[in-house]
């Protein structure tokens, strides 16, 4: 079948957020990917837009039980010994589609093999298989320590919350609202004096507007750390919400550097330059402030990238005065002043 082992591993991941440029909103989901010979074996499925079984928001039983699944503690919930590797961010409803595998033990060894897109009961391997992926054979000690790691209390903790500090009352709360709707939660407050440690543990980020003075910053910055809460800082780069939520939603990534898909995004001298991984699709878009402090939104591109650095021309007139571009895929978020 496959004589060669291949690695297995877990690693945190997400599905970004954000307020689309249609008005729409993407829901943020957190999950435990899995790391197949060191690579997120999500990267090789083309441009997926999904998430694992292992997500992070679901109840603790759910998460448990599927992680016993995985080790083929109870029997397989597709028919053919199939399991869900991969499905929508958004529902967990198999007719949107989702990635399914054999998932079966060889002595020690457990296999993963005939990957398919699946949207019923029944896998077509001949029509929806993913021929050029696995199968592939894992040593069993390897893979049970990596999935008995996640019953262990070992999962990795999202701390989905935003603590929004700053003046603007309207704009906060705007973003507070954005972000609880793409199922981050926020709170808004003027500094962090006399919160507890264990309330200051429940954040992930804590985001400064921009008109917030050092000071103030600097004695929020001191609060985490009395706690001894490592959160990461977003200075925000203009009052335009969908910005703000790309910048949080950057900040909340908690996935390693080393394995993500959008690694390098600048903008300047009239282009923008990204830089990605593995194929997949990219969205380019710019905000401007007018004179008059008005925020202007410019949908720049959207497609599929190889992986590699790739120059993307800017729109002189989506791109004047106080500018900024946002470059976003299915599973990260990176934001760039436009320097002229």
């Amino acid at each position: 079948m496959c004589a060669e082992y291949a690695t297995f591993g877990l690693a945190p991941a997400m599905r970004a957020g954000g307020v689309l440029n249609d008005g729409g909103y993407q829901v943020h989901r957190d999950f435990v990917d899995f790391i197949v010979d060191g690579r997120p074996l999500l990267f090789q499925l083309s441009d997926l837009d999904a998430v694992s079984p292992l997500a992070s928001d679901v109840p603790p039983s759910i998460f448990t039980a599927q992680v016993r699944s995985l080790l083929l503690e109870s029997a397989a919930p597709l028919p053919g010994g199939r399991y869900v590797v991969y499905g929508c961010p958004e529902c967990e409803d198999l007719a949107c589609g989702a990635v399914t595998a054999v998932i079966q033990s060889d002595g020690e060894d457990f296999i993963w093999r005939d990957f398919a897109w699946q949207t019923d009961e029944h896998a077509d391997l001949e029509r929806n298989g993913y021929h050029g992926i696995g199968p592939f054979r894992f040593r069993g000690a390897e893979y049970r320590t990596a999935l008995g790691a996640l019953l262990n209390g070992s999962a990795p903790d999202p701390r989905r919350r935003v603590l929004l500090i700053g003046a603007r009352v309207a704009v906060l709360a705007k973003l507070a609202a954005a972000l609880r709707t793409i199922g981050v939660g926020a709170d808004i407050a003027q500094h962090a004096d006399g919160v507890s440690p264990d309330e200051l543990r429940g954040y992930g980020a804590v985001a400064f507007g921009h008109a917030t003075g050092e000071q103030e910053r600097a004695a929020v910055r001191r609060a985490f750390e009395r706690a001894g809460v490592p959160v990461a800082h977003v200075d925000g780069l203009a009052p335009i919400v969908p910005l703000l939520v790309a910048q949080i939603e950057h900040a909340l990534d908690r996935s390693p550097a080393g394995r993500r898909r959008l690694i390098g995004l600048t903008a300047a001298d009239g282009s923008a330059d990204v830089e990605v991984t593995s194929a997949c699709r990219v969205t380019l878009t710019a905000y401007r402030l007018d004179r008059l402090s008005r925020p202007h939104t410019h949908a720049i591109f959207d497609g599929v990238l190889e992986p590699g650095r790739h120059r993307v021309a800017l729109d002189a007139k989506a791109v004047r005065g106080r500018a900024f571009v946002v470059a976003r895929t299915s599973g990260s978020v990176l934001v760039a002043a436009v320097n002229p």
